[in-house]
């Protein structure tokens, strides 16, 4: 068995933690994961259940769930209708045009949007680029929360590209640290020729 401690951790590290956990057994077994609150729960519960997994929760304490999930060979058994074909994967764009991802408070905003990222950084499936332009500057250049997962993405081979316009209002333009500048002829070159769209 391989525990898992993700207590304190945001979502979706505690999935993305356990998936890690779940390729490290290399075959059947089991995965316990702790967690503090029931938000984690149901999306470990969900994941399994997509997969296939068995899993059984329960809270061990204040501010304490405990999850065990069972593997069966190793097997990812997704079902049919959520499986997408990979010669997809080089037909997306994700669009990013602010520094917080939805509307409301900010501080929860920057908090939801670097976790965006950071999950898309763990996913199988990459987009072939990524577009940053108004505020959405700002993750790609210095004091970014999210260099580091855009530098990863990056090495795998997802074209990043920034507004240069954008990087010129806001006083950015010495201060990109991952991508390259683009203009808006290439922004919307790109997402015309997209066969899907993400804007988060």
């Amino acid at each position: 068995m391989i525990k898992v401690d993700a207590r304190g951790q945001q979502c979706p590290i505690p999935v993305v933690q356990t998936k890690r956990a779940i390729q490290a057994l290399g075959g059947s077994g089991e995965v316990e994961v702790l967690v503090d609150n029931e938000i984690a729960v149901q999306n470990l519960t969900k994941m399994a259940e997509q997969k296939g997994y068995g899993i059984v929760a329960e809270k061990a304490g204040e501010r304490e769930y405990r999850a065990r999930l069972t593997i069966f060979n190793g097997e990812l058994q997704v079902p049919l209708a959520m499986q997408r074909d990979p010669r997809q994967a080089s037909d997306l764009v994700v669009v990013v045009a602010a520094d917080v991802m939805g509307r409301g408070d900010e501080a929860l905003g920057r908090v939801l949007l670097k976790g965006f990222i950071y999950a898309l950084a763990q996913t199988e499936e990459l987009p072939e680029s990524i577009l940053f332009y108004n505020r959405g500057a700002f993750l790609t250049t210095e004091g970014s929360d999210s260099l580091a997962d855009l530098q990863e993405l990056e090495a795998r081979g997802v074209k990043i590209f920034t507004c240069g316009t954008c990087l010129n209002h806001y006083g950015l333009t010495e201060k990109l640290l991952v991508g390259s500048v683009t203009n808006m002829y290439t922004i919307v070159e790109q997402m015309m020729s997209a066969g899907r769209v993400i804007k988060p």
